[in-house]
């Protein structure tokens, strides 16, 4: 299955309004598509979109020594915890609460976008993405996503590229 096979196009406005705003306030215009069911998972959003899951980009909020980072990482990978704690120098990474992930970002876990977020935010984006001429990323809500190449995507994000996916045995 390919993307043409997704729902068609919708407008920005089905964006969550923060992430709507940030999209226009960079001038991009992209293509959000909103579906019916939920896409708050990887696995959900590939379904949706009839894409590799690989080509979802999760926007993981850690916290490293109580201070939130972003991860930007494919789909179907996981995040190393501790080739992040040794990009960033930190003592100790974990995942972050729900309620530091909203107030940090602005939007609920299954919907947090790559960049629009509430504060600024260091973030590292896994090289991986990259490996992809397109990648989908939330657009601030469970039901909405857009597509973008990764470059542009972890440039916006103001990302640096990274390797921190966890590699199988």
């Amino acid at each position: 299955m390919s993307t043409s096979d997704a729902t068609p196009a919708t407008a920005p406005s089905d964006a969550h309004p923060r992430f709507a705003e940030a999209l226009r306030e960079l001038g991009l215009d992209v293509e959000v598509r909103r579906f019916p069911d939920a896409t708050r998972t990887a696995v959900e959003a590939a379904a949706a979109i009839g894409c590799e899951l690989s080509q979802i980009v999760k926007s993981l909020i850690f916290e490293a020594d109580g201070v939130p980072v972003l991860v930007l990482m494919d789909g179907a990978s996981r995040v190393d915890l501790e080739l992040v704690r040794g990009e960033l120098g930190a003592g100790k990474v974990e995942r972050a609460r729900a309620d530091l992930v909203r107030e940090t970002t602005g939007y609920a876990i299954g919907g947090v976008p790559p960049f629009g977020h509430r504060t600024k935010t260091r973030v590292l984006a896994d090289r991986g993405l990259l490996s992809h001429p397109v990648v989908w990323a939330a657009a601030g809500h469970p039901h909405a996503v857009f597509r973008l190449d990764p470059a542009t995507l972890v440039d916006l994000a103001g990302g640096t590229l990274v390797d921190v996916r966890e590699r199988n045995a």
